[in-house]
């Protein structure tokens, strides 16, 4: 069957005319029982590509997935769409059901978790009924390349050579080329069973600036971006105190997500930010992989992220549902320099692509160029050299060559033994008269006083600038020394360019496109948006289950007035029209 005779499938399912990006292609090779896999950005629609066939082909359609949340958040979605769905998870408690279900050719699609797939008891459930496909979610995951790797990825493939004639699906958003290469081998799918959809996601706005104030600085991005949100912080308790600075600033809620927190308190914070329409949470970079929530606008780091891979995939939670949204970092010096002490902790194999990948960091937070462009470089694609839309376009930064003011400063930081921090080093080369500085006799270096007027303001943001490039590192007790490139700066073999600093660097409030695609004071909107909050409540589900605000959007716009043009409006299934088309026709007659 083909791609496009599934398409009133596809409408009467997901309420969908037409399939989206590469989606058909995918579909296409599923129905015919081939090995793909599928690289599409988060938002691309990866879930329909075996949503779909699980409703077309006949079987179940077995999906491998790594967190019981993002399992049970598809779980939902599914069900809305009359789709028949279960998960064989720790926290399932009707396990003989699903199992007997399974046997009995009652479900369309089975989610579980990688360690329980490849155990003996699953692959006898599966010898009892052969599957329709298999589907592996994550994929990136089964890739020691991967930046999230998981052991038990590796254990899937004898699973699925006992069952050489069925299909199977690996999905990711997040592999650039070697891992893909890695993940065709490990998961035996032929190299022209790639189907690359590209990484590009143009509705988010990416952001990048160091951290100077963050607590300010965050106050001032999430007022300017309402509706839901995550703030990612390096630490536990980074998330508690952000929590509370942020809930006390903006008057929003604001919740903390860590893996100290007891279980109980986790799945309520997890289930509340779900649910929610405009609910924050501060948390470390665990939260998020199993949300499946398509509404989150915006996403914040406090604090460098682990990789550009990580950093793809966490700003990736943002604006799944192709809205605008926003992705915010906020860097500093201490971030690479704890992440370089980091690497001496690393077997020796490892070392080398770890180091790559902070250098890869280090060219995105310093690059005066487009950050979407140098994004989309590393994963392998050719873009533009302007997208337009992250902050180097919608504002470029002037750029300065500090390479004359770098070898004062790695002078200055030699001069003085290595062992001082950024102030002491500032303070010698602006002549301030410090009384340590005399007691230290620095005051008679040559550096002494050298550096005076607007070269002055850039030591700061040079410092950061080295730090990030390797040609500073920090001692363990915070002083400056010379890292792997400091002598090829100081022989003047290595330019520093950098982006000049403005004046007075503050952070400027953003323009808050995320909220921008939904109708301010529109009262119908407001209403249909009540409505559906009631209906999630009643049906025990978060709102977006119920509809996107797309769709929202789209009926205060249309007016319809029967079921029949409501069920024209693009994400309206027939399934949920008959569950509840006609409540919202009665909030629109009311207009």
């Amino acid at each position: 069957m083909s791609a496009d005779a599934l398409l009133p499938l596809l409408k009467s399912t997901f309420g969908f005319d037409a399939f989206r990006g590469r989606q058909a292609e995918v579909v296409a090779r599923v129905m015919a029982g081939e090995r793909t896999l599928a690289v599409m950005p988060t938002g691309a629609g990866k879930s329909l590509t075996y949503q779909l066939p699980a409703v077309a082909l006949d079987g179940c359609v077995v999906v491998v997935s790594p967190l019981i949340a993002l399992m049970h958040d598809q779980l939902r979605g599914a069900r809305a769409a009359g789709i028949r769905a279960a998960s064989l998870t720790s926290v399932d408690a009707d396990w003989a059901d699903t199992r007997q279900a399974y046997r009995d050719g009652q479900l369309d699609l089975l989610y579980i978790a990688p360690e329980r797939a490849t155990g003996e008891g699953f692959r006898a459930l599966m010898e009892a009924r052969t599957p329709a496909l298999f589907a592996i979610d994550e994929a990136h995951c089964v890739s020691e390349w991967g930046h999230d790797f998981r052991p038990d990825y590796r254990l899937l493939r004898p699973l699925l050579d006992a069952f050489p004639a069925v299909p199977r699906l690996a999905l990711t958003a997040t592999a650039d080329k070697h891992t893909r290469e890695d993940i065709l081998v490990q998961l035996g799918i032929p190299a022209e069973g790639l189907v690359l959809a590209g990484f590009d996601r143009p509705n988010i706005r990416y952001r990048v600036t160091p951290r100077i104030s963050p607590a300010k600085q965050l106050t001032d991005f999430i007022v300017a971006n309402p509706g839901p949100g995550i703030v990612y912080c390096p630490t536990r308790d980074g998330t508690e105190r952000m929590a509370a600075k942020l809930a006390a600033a903006t008057g929003r809620s604001v919740a903390a997500y860590h893996a100290g927190l007891d279980p109980e308190r986790r799945a309520k914070v997890q289930h509340d930010f779900v649910a929610s329409e405009d609910g924050i949470v501060t948390a470390t970079v665990a939260f998020g992989m199993g949300i499946d929530k398509p509404d989150v606008r915006f996403v914040a780091h406090a604090g460098l992220p682990k990789s550009i891979e990580s950093y793809y995939q966490e700003t990736g939670r943002a604006g799944r549902d192709g809205d605008p949204a926003e992705a915010l970092m906020l860097w500093g010096a201490e971030d690479f320099a704890r992440a370089r002490m980091r690497l001496g902790e690393l077997p020796e194999a490892r070392i080398a692509g770890e180091r790559a990948r902070l250098n890869a960091l280090s060219a995105l937070v310093e690059t005066v160029e487009c950050r979407r462009a140098l994004l989309l470089r590393h994963f392998g694609e050719t873009p533009p050299e302007r997208c337009g839309n992250c902050d180097n376009c919608l504002d470029p930064p002037s750029q300065v060559d500090a390479t004359v003011l770098a070898q004062k400063l790695l002078s200055a930081v030699y001069r003085t033994g290595q062992s001082y921090g950024a102030g002491h080093v500032e303070a010698v080369l602006t002549g301030r008269n410090d009384e340590r500085i005399a007691q230290r006799g620095h005051d008679k270096l040559s550096v002494f006083g050298i550096v005076a007027g607007e070269e002055a303001r850039l030591i700061k943001p040079l410092v950061r600038t080295l730090v990030a490039r390797e040609a500073l590192e920090t001692t363990e007790h915070g002083g400056l020394m010379f890292g792997p490139a400091g002598r090829a700066v100081m022989k003047g073999e290595i330019a520093v360019l950098m982006a000049e600093p403005p004046v007075k660097r503050t952070q400027r409030a953003s323009r808050g496109d995320g909220a921008a695609a939904n109708p301010v004071g529109d009262p119908l909107f407001d209403a249909l948006r009540t409505m559906r909050r009631e209906l999630a409540a009643e049906a025990g589900v978060p709102p977006y289950v119920i509809f996107h605000d797309a769709v929202l959007r789209a009926m205060a716009s249309d007016r319809p007035a029967t079921r029949a043009e409501l069920g024209t409006i693009p994400g309206v299934g027939a399934k949920k029209l008959e569950a509840w088309g006609d409540a919202f026709l009665n909030v629109i007659r009311q207009f």
